[in-house]
């Protein structure tokens, strides 16, 4: 058995942002529904909290990407400058 970092970033690596951020939609919908066992709800929140985990680490990986965009120099040697 993994821990939940190992198993976040396994799923991660198969499960893009959207797809995740779309399952996640669907547990909240059927959870705020209701109707389901005391053992589905519990099947669903932890599914719903995995699935955040996953949509995290796609939000953080996208945040450190754009950081790293807007920290380099506006004109570097050899690109073309607005002139």
């Amino acid at each position: 058995m993994t821990d939940d970092g190992t198993a976040a970033a396994a799923a991660t690596s198969t499960l893009g942002y959207e797809q995740a951020r779309d399952e996640l939609i669907e547990v909240v919908r059927r959870l705020e529904a209701g109707g389901t066992t005391l053992e589905e709800s519990l099947a669903l929140w932890e599914r719903g909290e995995e699935l955040a985990k996953i949509c995290r680490h796609w939000l953080e990986g996208a945040r450190a990407r754009l950081d790293a965009a807007l920290a380099r120099p506006e004109s570097a040697p050899g690109t073309a400058s607005d002139g």
